[in-house]
C-alpha cells in the first residue's frame, strides 16, 4: 500500500468525534422502537446528491433487485471490458484506442464550448470502449471527465474521477491539483494538503500547492480545536445523562492535566450540601 493509500483510509477528526458519540449513544439511550411517535418508525429515504439517486432506508421492502443494478449513468464497468477484451488482437485494441482518442479530442471540444454534459457523456463513451492496457490514455480521459463534472458541480463523483486518474498514473499532477482543490472545498482539509505536498514532489515550485502547504494548517489547527471542543461537549451531555440517576454529574470530575507529562488524571469532588 502506498503512502497516499494508507493517509487516505484514516478516519478524520470529525468521523471519530461521530463515532464514540453514536457509539456512547447506543449503549446508553434505549429507544421505544414501538412509540409511534419514534422516527426509526418511519421510512425514510438516503439521497446522494451528487447522483440524485432515492434510495429507500427499509429497501428490503422494495424490489431490491432493481435497485441493486441501479448505477451511475457514467458508470465504467471495467470487469465487463476486461471480458470483451479476452476475444480482441492487439491490432483491433489499437483500432479501439484510436477510437477513444477521437472521442476525446470531441469531448475536449464540448468542453472548450461549455457543453459540459456533453462532454461528461463522450468521456464515459471513450473510457468504455479504451482498452485497459492503455492505462495513460484512460488516466487522461478519467481526469478531463472530472474537469467537466465540477463545472456541472458534481464534486463528489469528479473526486472518484480523479482518483480513478491517480491509480493509473501517480504522477499525474493535474488530477491531484483538482482532487485537492476539491477536498478543499469539499472540507476534507487534511486529504487536500496530503495532495498538494504530492503535488510539490513533482513540481517543487508549483504556486498552488506552495501556498496550500500555508494556508491549510492553520485551518486544519483550527477545525480540530473546534472538533475537539464539540466532541469534549458531546461527551459531557451524554456523561450527566448517565449520571443523573445517581445524583451525580460530570461536574463531580474534575480533569486535571500534567504539564509534565501532558497526561491527564481524574479527580472526583463530593458537592457539599
Amino acid at each position: 500500500m502506498s503512502e497516499q493509500e494508507s493517509y487516505e483510509n484514516i478516519p478524520t477528526n470529525e468521523e471519530l468525534v461521530n463515532d464514540v458519540a453514536k457509539g456512547l449513544e447506543s449503549q446508553f439511550c434505549l429507544n421505544n422502537e414501538n412509540d409511534p411517535e419514534n422516527p426509526k418508525r418511519n421510512a425514510t429515504t438516503i439521497v446522494d446528491s451528487d447522483r440524485n439517486i432515492g434510495i429507500p432506508e427499509n429497501f428490503e421492502d422494495s424490489d431490491t433487485d432493481n435497485q441493486e443494478d441501479q448505477k451511475p449513468e457514467d458508470y465504467i464497468d471495467e470487469e465487463l471490458l476486461k471480458d470483451s477484451e479476452l476475444s480482441l488482437s492487439d491490432e483491433e485494441k489499437e483500432k479501439r484506442c484510436k477510437e477513444a482518442s477521437e472521442l476525446k479530442k470531441q469531448g475536449n471540444e464540448e468542453y472548450k464550448t461549455e457543453k459540459y454534459l456533453e462532454s461528461v457523456y463522450t468521456y464515459t463513451k471513450a473510457l468504455r470502449i479504451c482498452p485497459l492496457k492503455f492505462e495513460n490514455d484512460r488516466s487522461i480521459l478519467y481526469a478531463n471527465r472530472a474537469a467537466s463534472k465540477i463545472v456541472l458541480n458534481r464534486k463528489e463523483s469528479a473526486i472518484e474521477d480523479c482518483t480513478k486518474a491517480i491509480e493509473l498514473n501517480d504522477k499525474y499532477v493535474r488530477a491531484y491539483l483538482r482532487r485537492a482543490r476539491l477536498y478543499e472545498e469539499s472540507d476534507k482539509l487534511d486529504e487536500s494538503l496530503a495532495d498538494f505536498k504530492r503535488v510539490l514532489e513533482f513540481d517543487k515550485g508549483n504556486k498552488d500547492a506552495l501556498q496550500a502547504q500555508l494556508r491549510l494548517p492553520p485551518l486544519i489547527a483550527e477545525r480540530n480545536e473546534k472538533l475537539k471542543t464539540e466532541m469534549l461537549g458531546k461527551l459531557k451531555d451524554l456523561g450527566n445523562m448517565i449520571l443523573k440517576p445517581f445524583g451525580l454529574s460530570t461536574n463531580n470530575f474534575q480533569l486535571n492535566q500534567d504539564p509534565n507529562s501532558g497526561g491527564y488524571s481524574v479527580n472526583f469532588t463530593q458537592n457539599q450540601h
